[in-house]
């Protein structure tokens, strides 16, 4: 394996980490793992303020790990990219496999 990465692709993969480094990021990420959801959706299965959901979701956005949806009232959630679902891949099958 060749460990030998360039400045900016080592910037890019630190940037993708810090964004990702809160747990109600993580875990907003990890439901979003091959899922479209509401902020109603997420907010009942992570279980945080709105407020609080509402400022993850704006930074993951800026982030630009997550992208929207629209459609009528609702706004969808999805991984905005393969790099993002690649890594929440990994982090599940090391962290979450055997949570069950």
């Amino acid at each position: 394996m060749n460990i030998n990465v360039n400045p900016q692709q080592a910037e890019k993969a630190a940037s993708l980490l810090a964004s990702m480094s809160n747990p109600h990021r993580l875990r907003v990420l990890c439901e979003l793992h091959g899922a479209e959801l509401t902020v109603g959706e997420l907010q009942e299965r992570i279980g945080i303020s709105q407020s609080n959901l509402s400022q993850q979701l704006a930074k993951l956005r800026e982030a630009q790990l997550v992208k929207t949806r629209r459609d009528s009232q609702k706004i969808f959630y999805t991984l905005a990219s393969d790099e993002v679902v690649q890594v929440i891949h990994v982090l599940h099958e090391l962290f979450c496999r055997d949570a069950g």
